[in-house]
């Protein structure tokens, strides 16, 4: 007889983490990268690496260009942020973000774009997961006396 799945080394889908962290401390940074680690953890995600950007420049970093390239391996699902802000400002960010999404990876959040936790992420990345309905939406029967 064969284990349970639960009893196997079931790995989940590879993601990278990405942080900017430029004027941080230490302690700040290694507290970033546990966040990012126990999101995984939480989500049954396999952290495959972290790359940290300190440059502040408005260029592509080495971290950066790592990044995109990683996400060209096969079996890459997405890349994870503690939030948003570690793309950079938005002039940085908005590149950034099309460039994750055009080599097909999901951007995950550990915190939302408003600074909450996401709830859940869709198929294509930030935002809530749409409801499927299977079948038509019951109609209520009215309730009539005897």
């Amino acid at each position: 007889m064969e284990p349970l799945t639960e009893h196997r080394g079931v790995s989940g889908p590879v993601v990278y983490g990405y942080l900017r962290v430029v004027r941080v401390s230490p302690a700040r940074q290694t507290a970033l990268s546990e966040a990012l680690a126990e999101y995984c953890r939480q989500h049954e995600l396999k952290l495959s690496g972290v790359f940290t950007d300190r440059e502040a420049g408005s260029g592509p970093s080495m971290a950066f260009t790592g990044l995109i390239d990683v996400l060209e391996l096969p079996d890459t699902y997405g890349v994870v942020l503690p939030a948003a802000s570690h793309l950079g400002p938005k002039g940085i960010a908005a590149p950034k973000e099309a460039r994750i999404v055009a080599a097909g990876a999901r951007l995950l959040l550990v915190r939302g774009r408003d600074g909450r936790r996401p709830d859940r992420h869709s198929a294509a990345g930030l935002g809530p997961a749409p409801v499927r309905r299977f079948g038509p939406v019951p109609t209520p029967t009215p309730v009539t006396g005897r």
